[in-house]
């Protein structure tokens, strides 16, 4: 079935239909990653964005049960140069055509995915809308002029409900603004005992878990549409350790004062080279986040900037110059992308370890 993805700025690109067939509309953005289009397609920092995948060929290794970073997709379209039907892979449980159908998803393929990555690089990150309709492109232009910016995408991934991952280390607060699995299990790799709350939990309640730490996770979205969680955050890193990443970065960033705005087309795939200032070495990241940290509004505020993007000079990583408080804009936990700063776990758990020394000097299992 033949299928249109029609940008706002009047763009009009004919494809084949694969996925759900239906009307999607989202913000239209590109992927460079050459691999892990499952964990791409189910990364709740996905959520209300139609991604261009760079790499030609995608669903050629189809879908298995684990490797999934959420559990189910929430992204409204994915956009590929071919589709593959018909899967080879060990592991492979069943096609991407047959997922996106059962999460009503859109897809389209067949489109010159280099020239539209160009074209977003150019003129910016655009809406747009994939749809199998034959509706005149004025009329979904208008639609588009009208449709609202959407906002509430961290309350559609967020969990509901408080539950917990039991172990025998540190006891971790995760705050859910989206969270990736893979955050979940670099922390059960380290033995922590985790209790996941969702984004709007009051800072009171937190503080009534007793946890040692606190991890601001990943999420979709402008940081300053989560309004509650700035005075969360200040009220909590008072009293405990603090490790923002990808959202929750920018969430830190908020409650110390700094501003956030939005990039041109933002950093989205497994292959971005960070630049550790302090160490003065450079690792390669995944990343999916489409604002950053405004680096004049470090300035007066109580925040170092200790990592830097080194293809275009964006923060990418903070901390706090008197609290044990840090945050990275990138994701350590990779999923898909490399593991070069896994080590991230390692020294927040450090700090949180020395916390634990201090508050409870006679703790012997933490």
């Amino acid at each position: 079935m033949k299928a249109r993805l029609i940008l706002e700025d009047g763009t009009e690109l004919t494809g084949k239909s694969f996925g759900a067939v239906r009307e999607s509309y989202g913000e239209v953005i590109f992927n460079t990653a050459m691999t892990g289009y499952q964990e791409m397609l189910s990364d709740p920092t996905g959520c209300g964005q139609i991604v261009t995948m760079t790499y030609p060929l995608q669903g050629n290794y189809g879908i298995n049960r684990d490797d999934f970073e959420a559990v189910r997709p929430y992204l409204h379209g994915i956009v590929a140069r071919e589709h593959c039907e018909y899967p080879s892979n060990f592991r492979s449980q069943q096609t991407l055509d047959s997922l996106l159908k059962e999460y009503d998803i859109p897809g389209i393929s067949e489109i010159d995915t280099r020239m539209l990555t160009r074209r977003i690089r150019d003129k910016g990150t655009m809406r747009g809308v994939i749809t199998t309709k034959n509706t005149p492109v004025e009329e979904i232009l208008e639609t588009l002029r009208l449709r609202p910016a959407q906002t509430d995408q961290v309350s559609i991934v967020s969990t509901n409900r408080i539950y917990c991952s039991p172990g025998r280390g540190a006891r971790i607060a995760l705050i859910d603004y989206g969270v990736k699995h893979g955050i979940l299990r670099e922390l059960s790799n380290r033995h922590c005992d985790i209790t996941v709350v969702p984004y709007n939990t009051p800072a009171k309640t937190i503080e009534q878990l007793r946890p040692d730490g606190i991890v601001l996770s990943n999420g979709p979205g402008n940081p300053k549409d989560v309004t509650q969680a700035v005075e969360t955050v200040q009220q909590l890193m008072q009293t405990f350790p603090v490790f923002g990443i990808g959202l929750g970065h920018q969430l830190f960033a908020l409650a110390n004062g700094a501003d956030t705005e939005k990039m041109k087309f933002g950093h989205h795939g497994a292959n971005h080279a960070v630049k550790d200032v302090e160490q003065d070495r450079v690792m390669i990241t995944a990343q999916s986040h489409g604002y950053t940290v405004t680096p004049a509004s470090i300035e007066n505020t109580d925040l170092i900037v200790t990592h830097l993007a080194v293809n275009d000079g964006t923060i990418e990583g903070l901390k706090h110059k008197t609290l044990p408080a840090f945050s990275v804009q990138y994701h350590p936990e990779a999923s898909p992308g490399p593991e070069d700063s896994s080590y991230l776990f390692d020294h927040f758990l450090n700090i949180v370890v020395e916390y634990i020394k201090g508050v409870h000097p006679n703790a012997t299992t933490r």
